[in-house]
């Protein structure tokens, strides 16, 4: 059964850093790149970093960018969202999916169910 499990959100001071974990069972998640997103209440889903698997490029949306970094655990088949110096707008819903393809195509197959990041004084 294919799966992606996130974890590791929760509540952090402005400032602050959290890493997401994202946990793949039933297949390779070095197959496929791989993207993060998030969902603010009210706000629609907006994609904010993908790995590429074929050559390793990443990709991060201006809002992050120097702030978050994507990475990947090939034995533990797993990738991460390093998240440093957060806001609070930064506050979400984040999700991991997998591209159909080995490189940030744009498709997405797979989702996660998403942790809570909540960035607050």
């Amino acid at each position: 059964q294919v799966q992606l499990v996130e974890s590791g959100g929760g509540l952090v001071q402005p400032g602050g850093s959290l890493r997401l974990s994202c946990a793949a069972s039933g297949f390779t998640l070095d197959d496929y790149a791989i993207g993060w997103f998030r969902q603010a209440p009210g706000k629609e889903r907006e994609g904010i970093s993908c790995m590429s698997s074929s050559d390793g490029s990443t990709y991060y949306v201006d809002s992050v960018k120097g702030r978050f970094t994507i990475s990947r655990d090939n034995a533990k088949n797993t990738v991460y969202l390093q998240m440093n110096s957060l806001k609070p707008e930064d506050t979400a819903v984040y999700y991991c999916a997998t591209d159909i393809r080995n490189y940030c195509s744009g498709y997405w197959e797979y989702w996660g169910q998403g942790t809570q990041v909540t960035v607050s004084s």
